[in-house]
């Protein structure tokens, strides 16, 4: 951020991994009249120009339903994998799942929170498998649903359902093959153009939205191949650019 601020930058663009740890930075910036977004994750107390982010109760939500809706009359027994504790997205993404379940064909018998990585995950859906053998649905982020796909080959196991309560590449792969059952889509090339939107009609003082909340796409093998999905991934030819001269 400071190096943003130091290059002359009228506008910002931030996806916070931590209000907390920026708030103080962002208060800065506004005070010397620099536009500040928030793009993806939110910032929710901090005053800011704008904001653009996912619905991720909502996410956890609709995952949960098309669960129930694909498991059809057979019961399921879920353990669930929202993240990082102490994150906020995590938990309102639980708080989504948590919610479905309360009614219908899913049973939740575990939460198990932990950092957003493959090898945390596996470690954690291995433990999961082990402590609940019924176990026949699994949900949680893109990398929970890509640690369980090779845990559940692992333990022989073949009618455990996998849902992923978010999108990467590897999960459009995994739909596409079946591995998994499907994933929440924020659109975020979408959210990312609104974005800039939103700073350039702040920086011409036109009007614009202060708050933008998105929903939910469900994306699964039945309608992968009807998605845009260049509105949810980078081309296959894109590189990030770190700096501009």
């Amino acid at each position: 951020y400071d190096d943003c601020v130091a290059s002359g930058a009228d506008a910002i663009l931030i996806s916070a991994i931590s209000e907390a740890g920026v708030a103080a930075k962002i208060n800065e910036g506004m005070g010397k009249g620099i536009v500040n977004i928030a793009v993806a994750n939110p910032i929710l107390e901090t005053p800011i120009t704008a904001r653009i982010t996912p619905d991720f109760y909502q996410k956890g939500f609709q995952t949960g339903e098309y669960v129930k809706k694909y498991l059809g009359d057979k019961q399921g027994t879920a353990v669930a994998f929202p993240g990082p504790q102490g994150s906020g997205w995590a938990e309102t993404y639980m708080n989504g799942f948590r919610d479905s379940t309360k009614s219908g064909n899913i049973k939740l018998v575990g939460e198990m929170f932990g950092e957003a990585s493959v090898p945390a995950q596996l470690k954690l859906v291995e433990d999961a498998l082990q402590t609940h053998p019924d176990v026949n649905v699994i949900w949680g982020g893109a990398p929970t649903a890509e640690a369980a796909i090779g845990a559940v080959a692992d333990a022989g196991l073949s009618n455990v359902t996998i849902m992923s309560s978010y999108e990467n590449q590897t999960m459009l792969k995994a739909v596409k093959d079946g591995s998994v059952l499907g994933f929440a889509t924020e659109y975020p090339v979408i959210m990312g153009r609104i974005g800039v939107d939103l700073a350039v009609r702040a920086l011409e003082k036109k009007d614009h939205e202060k708050v933008l909340l998105v929903a939910p796409g469900i994306v699964t093998k039945d309608n992968v191949d009807k998605i845009d999905t260049t509105q949810i991934f980078a081309p296959d030819n894109w590189r990030p650019v770190f700096s501009v001269e």
